[in-house]
């Protein structure tokens, strides 16, 4: 519950003083309502169509000395006018909430999703490598509708309790002995009906559960649909998705199950409530007729009111988990907030890097409970303007430390520096990042043209400015033989295009950006011999006018870095020049090269 309130108080800073329009309407509409069934019995006894006796009906015998007062002549077009003008009246004050709950709603969900989209793009690495991404869209598709129909169930709820606040206080003005009866029977079912509360909520939570499990299940299966293809494994992936849809239908079900279960049980309670509240009236009490009469009109309109309340209710706790869900997830990248509020609202400067990048005693693991450290005892220099090459076999760890070079984590012990000045500091961390060309092993492109996939770097480039890119990247010849070339369409994460392509689009996204910083995590490992010696020129030529850090398994690609770093097992164990490095004969570096060297041959 302390979840839901948590978004309610937020839904009331976003919409501010409309909320309380809104409640007011519903105020006003639910008066109106309720004036119109209490008139419009009496009215057409004072004109005739029946008789009635007005005495002692609260409210009907005033407003009867009033209209002979005023000497005013009543008939039945003028009755049914204003029954027309009250209940038409209402109609269009309920359209106009209406539109407001409605505009309401969408701008605290729009406001919701924006916030949490921000708070994702704004947390720390290491949260990334804690969750599964399959989560991220299970929040923000299926939580965050969830939210909305849960805060649009809320909504509906408070409308119901003043609307059935206002007509129990007409009924009890009417008759308090019945009106008490009424509410003792309700209470009691209400009090038998908290079993269906807690059922609904428990299918909550499992459909949760469900619904992250299949999230994750379609996003795996999606990404590895070469293999499944390949290796014909659609009637096992099949048979796991019957099975978790089964299970899914199931749940659904079951809260229908409970939900129509509650209503039929309200329903014909209502029906033996009514029977005996009418008995007790007349052969009990002695209730008149014309009192009788009002009560029962206005509690045939109320009871609906109470399924409608049990229902929402039963419904608003099954989606509790998504509350509970969005919420977590919410005080999770809060906690894990890489920069701080003031600092995101500034533009970065672009960084100019004098000396360079320094790591000093670094140590660093993923999780603090390990024993074993990711990075250990790291102290490099990465001289500006200059190429360093990081060397080692899997799992060494270089990526680890390309990681900490670009500030995506921070050292558990040490401090890394650019020109003195240590990461830590938010302002130079986001200059670093604006300063920063990445080109990752497995390259991401967008279900969108070449040039939309360019352009993400700098929307204003116009068309020499790509072709520049694409040509250094060795790009430029296949672009051309596209179909619609810089338009064409490379689906998803690229897949209409080689590995090697794809690598040598994203190089040359990050060379548009004109980075004073450029790093290469294998971005050479796709490409043909012909192609590579291409970017080891045009690499050759940028020495001299930006830091270029690259990770590379084939040493042929780093035979001109100014400095090689060579790993192992989260430690620096070798760092020098190339020619250096190679004649070094116990070296791991020299072990590694004789490895390729015997393989190609």
């Amino acid at each position: 519950m302390k979840d839901l309130l948590y978004f309610i108080r937020k839904m009331h800073h976003v919409a501010g003083i409309r909320l309380y329009i809104n409640m007011s309407l519903t105020l006003l509409i639910s008066l109106l309502d309720g004036i119109g069934i209490y008139l419009i019995v009496p009215l057409l006894s004072i004109i005739g169509v029946f008789q009635m006796n007005m005495d002692g009906i609260p409210l009907i015998s005033s407003l009867l000395a009033l209209i002979k007062s005023w000497s005013l002549e009543l008939n039945l077009p003028v009755v049914l006018a204003v029954y027309v003008v009250i209940v038409g009246g209402q109609a269009l004050l309920q359209r106009s909430q209406t539109l407001l709950n409605s505009r309401i709603l969408q701008g605290f969900i729009r406001t919701l999703r924006i916030e949490t989209y921000r708070g994702l793009l704004q947390a720390k690495w290491e949260f990334y490598l804690r969750k599964r991404k399959s989560d991220f869209n299970h929040i923000m598709s299926n939580e965050l509708g969830r939210v909305n129909y849960g805060t649009s169930l809320f909504l509906q709820m408070i409308s119901s309790v003043i609307f059935t606040i206002i007509q129990i206080g007409l009924a009890l003005w009417l008759s308090p002995l019945l009106t008490l009866v009424v509410l003792v029977s309700g209470g009691l079912l209400a009090l038998y009906s908290r079993k269906f509360i807690k059922k609904s909520k428990l299918i909550g939570e499992q459909t949760t559960e469900l619904s992250k499990y299949y999230f994750a299940g379609i996003s795996d299966h999606f990404n590895g649909i070469k293999d499944i293809k390949s290796n014909r494994l659609e009637k096992s992936h099949i048979y796991w998705f019957q099975n978790l849809s089964e299970k899914m239908e199931n749940n659904f079900i079951q809260l229908g199950r409970v939900n129509s279960l509650s209503q039929l049980i309200y329903r014909l309670s209502s029906v033996v409530l009514v029977a005996g509240f009418v008995y007790l009236a007349l052969e009990v009490i002695h209730t008149p007729a014309e009192q009788l009469i009002i009560v029962v009109l206005i509690f045939s309109r109320l009871w609906p009111r109470f399924i409608g309340i049990q229902s929402n209710t039963e419904q608003l706790v099954s989606n509790f988990p998504a509350f509970q869900a969005m919420r977590k997830l919410q005080m999770e990248y809060e906690a894990d907030r890489e920069i701080g509020e003031i600092a995101s609202m500034c533009e970065p400067t672009r960084l100019n890097m004098q000396d360079g990048i320094e790591c000093r005693d670094v140590n660093y693991r993923y999780d603090s409970n390990e024993l074993v450290y990711a990075l250990s005892d790291i102290n490099i220099h990465i001289p500006a303007n200059r190429m360093t090459a990081i060397v080692g076999k899997s799992g060494a760890g270089k990526s680890t430390l390309i990681d900490m070079l670009m500030g995506l984590i921070h050292p558990e012990n040490g401090q890394v520096m650019i020109d003195g000045v240590s990461l830590r500091d938010e302002q130079k961390l986001l200059s670093l990042r604006s300063s920063i060309g990445y080109v990752a092993q497995d390259p991401f492109l967008f279900n969108e043209s070449i040039r939309d996939n360019l352009k993400l770097v700098d929307p204003e480039a116009n068309d020499a400015e790509l072709w520049k890119a694409l040509k250094f990247s060795a790009s430029e010849e296949f672009v051309r033989k596209l179909p619609q070339g810089l338009d064409t369409v490379i689906g998803d994460r690229g897949i209409r295009l080689s590995g090697g392509e794809r690598q040598r689009i994203v190089l040359a996204r990050a060379i548009l950006k004109r980075p004073s910083i450029l790093v290469l995590d294998e971005a050479t490992s796709a490409l043909d011999s012909e192609n590579e010696r291409l970017i080891q020129g045009a690499l050759e030529l940028l020495k001299g006018s930006m830091t270029i850090i690259v990770i590379a398994h084939r040493l042929s690609t780093i035979r001109n870095a100014d400095q090689v770093i060579v790993m192992e097992q989260g430690e620096i164990i070798q760092q020098g020049g190339y020619e250096q490095l190679s004649q070094e004969s116990r070296g791991t570096f020299r072990q590694l090269l004789n490895y390729q060297t015997g393989a190609q041959m």
